[in-house]
């Protein structure tokens, strides 16, 4: 029962371990030619870790609660560990598909209003804030004509990640 309790703890610590060191049994296997998507997080940390843990804890039960010796007990740890490291697959790959927090990009900020925090001048740049999905940003912009500290803008288009080109608002 103690290899099997080892096992246990050895996934538990492994499953620690992947916290830390996310994606890094990924990049082993990719480093020596065996990842290229042929498993596709099959053997990821925390499949692997979720696999060996239930592996070793229900062994240890079976075990221990029933006379049926170490084949039995491998007989019970295998297809819980097998269930346990298809969950955590699944899960994981639930995470990483999920697109409903995705992240703003550049063509966003088009059509934003925001307010110049820098003056802008007719042939450079200044800077303007806008709000982009709740958060404020300050962007570097450029406009045709000057525009003043503290006008609002409108945000023309995304020259850039980092600058836009405004045009002042009219009222």
């Amino acid at each position: 029962m103690t290899w099997f309790l080892g096992l246990g703890v050895a996934g538990i610590v492994l499953l620690v371990l992947s916290l830390v060191f996310d994606g890094f049994l990924e990049g082993v296997l990719d480093g020596i030619g065996l990842g290229d998507g042929l498993l596709d997080g099959l053997l990821s940390l925390p499949v692997v870790a979720g696999f060996l843990s239930m592996f070793g804890f229900a062994g240890a039960i079976a075990l221990g609660s029933t006379g049926w010796g170490t084949v039995g007990a491998v007989a019970v740890g295998v297809p819980a560990g097998c269930l346990t490291g298809w969950l955590a697959y699944r899960l994981g790959r639930a995470l990483m598909d999920d697109r409903s927090g995705a992240a703003p990009r550049g063509d966003d900020v088009v059509g934003a209003a925001g307010s110049v925090v820098t003056a802008i001048p007719a042939d450079g740049y200044g800077e303007v804030l806008l709000r982009l999905a709740g958060q404020p940003v300050k962007l570097a912009a450029r406009s045709p004509v000057p525009v003043a500290r503290g006008a609002e803008v409108w945000v023309e288009a995304a020259l850039s990640q980092t600058a836009v080109a405004v045009r002042p608002v009219e009222h």
